[in-house]
């Protein structure tokens, strides 16, 4: 049985006693269902790394992002990675191509875009960082002059998804760990290949 199984087990099943116990209505139900889950995630949360072996010539401080694999790869010597699970973009985001880390922030702020306001009125115009309601988690590493990231979450429970906008979601645990292993300028390859690790 898999670790995100697993947690996804506990996390609903505290949910459902949760809900059953205090929140008589619906709508108060899914409101705190959603505060109570980030609620569990304050702080360093789940993590999905691992290290693997990775049949690619990628040099080490590389980052592969596999929308294929639904993993990010950081490559750490000839044929050697730690990976990490990621939240993948929606099929209308799809993109792939070569960048580099141009930036690096701790607890970023968000602001949403017009388009996504428009989508979605009740978004409010800036969240600061740090606030368990940033979809960007506890760090955010910018993809050369784009609008893209690898990021945190504040929604850990779709990690392994296909539901961003074209950023790299990850556990914020993981990108904590990702973040202080990166430096400026490294290497980023986004692709929808898929590797073989063992």
């Amino acid at each position: 049985m898999s670790r995100r199984f697993l947690t996804l087990a506990l996390i609903f099943a505290a949910a459902f006693t949760v809900s059953h116990i205090s929140m008589p209505k619906q709508a108060h139900a899914q409101q705190s269902f959603e505060d109570f889950l980030r609620g569990l995630f304050r702080g360093p949360g789940p993590s999905g790394r691992q290290n693997v072996k990775i049949f690619t010539n990628h040099a080490p401080g590389t980052i592969i992002v596999s929308f294929g694999d639904r993993r990010l790869y950081y490559m750490t010597g000839k044929g050697s990675a730690i990976s990490y699970p990621i939240a993948i973009p929606k099929p209308q985001a799809r993109w792939a191509g070569v960048s580099h880390v141009s930036r690096k922030v701790e607890n970023p702020t968000w602001t949403p875009t017009p388009q996504m306001r428009r989508e979605n009125p009740k978004l409010p115009a800036f969240v600061p960082g740090g606030d368990p309601r940033n979809p960007l988690g506890a760090r955010a590493l910018y993809l050369g002059d784009t609008l893209y990231r690898i990021h945190g979450t504040d929604a850990p429970w779709l990690i392994g998804d296909q539901v961003s906008r074209g950023c790299v979601r990850m556990y914020n645990d993981d990108v904590i760990d990702l973040y202080n292993r990166t430096r400026i300028g490294a290497k980023v390859v986004i692709t929808w290949d898929r590797f073989r690790t063992i």
